[in-house]
């Protein structure tokens, strides 16, 4: 298990293939970023199994 895990997601503004950084050490967090296309605010739920695999959850900031 790594820290840092790279996500694949699609932004659901530009329906652009996105890759993320995430954290593994936090089992659960929500936090806002930008999408590296488009630029639009991106909520991003981010859940951290028992094996230490990252789901993510992602939606527009103004929904």
């Amino acid at each position: 298990m790594s820290l840092l895990e790279t996500v694949s997601v699609q932004c659901p503004c530009c329906w652009e293939s996105i890759e993320l950084v995430v954290d593994c050490s936090v089992p659960g967090q929500e936090y806002t970023e930008d999408c590296s296309v488009c630029c639009q605010p991106l909520v991003l739920s981010v859940e951290v199994d028992a094996a230490g695999e990252p789901s993510v959850g992602v939606r527009p900031e103004q929904e």
